[in-house]
Order: structure tokens, then C-alpha cells, then sequence
């Protein structure tokens, strides 16, 4: 099995998600937003997440939202 940087992260965030958890559901919770903050900074270090693209479409950039049609 290979390690890449989105493992890495995904492990990551899940290993501050267990040190921050005492149980109950809110752990639950912390552990799956961690987790995925981790996944996404390793995706983003491998390349594989484009955040400029994301933050394009999150601002409706390229869209015909807005414009008048005649």
C-alpha cells in the first residue's frame, strides 16, 4: 500500500478528532469535520483539489445567475 498526502491527512484529522473526543455524539461530529478538513488539505496537497475552482463556482463565477435575458 502506498501513503499519498490525502491518506496522510485523512489520518491525520482523524487522529486530532480522537485526541479532542471524549465520546457522545459531539465527539462523533468532531471526528467527521476533522477527518474531512484533513482529507481535503491532503487532497490539496496532492494536487487533486483545486481551490481556486471551488471558490469560483461558491461566488457563481461563470454563470448566467444575474444577467438579464432578453
Amino acid at each position: 500500500m502506498f501513503t499519498t498526502n490525502t491518506v496522510l491527512g485523512l489520518a491525520f484529522g482523524t487522529a486530532l478528532g480522537f485526541a479532542g473526543a471524549f465520546g457522545g455524539f459531539g465527539a462523533f461530529l468532531l471526528v467527521l469535520v476533522l477527518g474531512a478538513v484533513g482529507l481535503a488539505v491532503g487532497r490539496w496537497l496532492d494536487g487533486q483539489l483545486d481551490l481556486a475552482e471551488i471558490t469560483d463556482q461558491l461566488r457563481g463565477a461563470g454563470s448566467d445567475r444575474g444577467r438579464n435575458r432578453l
